[in-house]
């Protein structure tokens, strides 16, 4: 697992937090909506940026962390540009999923839990995703991939590379 995280301009991170505070007119409930936007731009909160929402909602740094490790979809850590989720649940389990996430995570020469290098990819196992009947599934994205076998893990991966 790549430890290094991307260099990140912190004057570039306090001009884009500012202008997501002044689009949510820096109220302080809009708090999650403003993490998603952050997550969106950077594929996950640097420390910097959080700093800096504290700073700019007038809040404690702690309670920005608190909402941040609060909601699953947040991540602390550096995250590739795509996100793979590989489901475990039941049915998707019994249909191969850990046999697919194996495959997955062979390929990428990484774990769940874990990005790659370059930071173009990182995996998640997930215990559902509600889509039972099309099991196994692998998300990418949030886009659905169903009936996921070992000989499609590559053709799904190339899109994305």
């Amino acid at each position: 697992m790549n430890t290094s995280e991307p260099k990140l301009d912190n004057e570039q991170i306090k001009t884009m937090i500012n202008a997501i505070l002044d689009k949510y007119r820096r109220e302080e409930g809009m708090l999650v909506s403003v993490l998603h936007e952050i997550q969106g731009e950077y594929h996950y909160l640097p420390r910097p940026a959080l700093e800096e929402v504290s700073r700019g909602l007038k809040i404690p740094l702690t309670r920005v962390y608190s909402v941040a490790t609060f909601f699953k979809v947040f991540s602390l850590k550096p995250r590739g540009r795509h996100l793979i989720q590989v489901c475990l649940g039941t049915a998707c389990h019994v249909r191969g999923g850990a046999r697919v996430r194996d495959t997955i995570e062979r390929d990428l020469a990484i774990k769940s839990g874990e990005t790659t290098p370059d930071f173009t990819f990182s995996l998640e196992s997930v215990n559902c995703v509600g889509a039972c009947a099309l099991g196994p599934i692998v998300l990418v994205d949030g886009q659905y991939n169903g009936q996921m076998t070992i000989e499609k893990v590559d053709s799904v991966l190339k899109k994305y590379a």
